[in-house]
């Protein structure tokens, strides 16, 4: 039997996904967000005031690794933890005026990056592609 790796699925989507992940870094860079930090930030600006489980499982990170991106978020003045009203063990995590204050700025970054990303893909070919990479993922659970 014979494999390569560059035809490999999972290869490509892992070389994808660095590159990606490598352009958006520098891109965020400038704002001092990592894209772990942005990925939390942006399941905010949808809805705040879920908890740090919620933001685990929304996200795809551990619970741990997820506590550890929100310390550093609280410690740059962009989230709060506020005490579940029902919940005494829970907590809550809201955005400060500085977290949605950059918001826009963000945002439009990443649609830049992913309309580079994209050149010359016609938007119904995206739209497949995303729709495949999410029948592969719902596959492997």
């Amino acid at each position: 039997m014979e494999f390569k790796l560059d035809d490999a699925l999972g290869f490509i989507l892992s070389k994808v996904n660095a590159k990606l992940k490598n352009k958006f870094f520098q891109q965020l860079k400038e704002n001092d967000v990592t894209t772990e930090q942005w990925a939390i930030l942006c399941c905010l600006w949808e809805q705040e005031g879920i908890t740090p489980k919620e933001l685990s499982d929304l996200t795809c990170k551990d619970k741990p690794n997820t506590n550890r991106i929100l310390e550093k978020l609280i410690a740059k003045g962009l989230v709060i933890r506020n005490s579940h009203p029902v919940d005494k063990r829970a907590f809550q995590i809201f955005l400060t005026e500085k977290g949605w204050a950059l918001r826009e700025h963000l945002i439009l970054k990443a649609s830049q990056l992913l309309k580079k990303a994209t050149k010359g893909i016609e938007e119904y070919r995206i739209i497949e592609l995303k729709n495949l990479l999410n029948r592969i993922y719902d596959n492997l659970e």
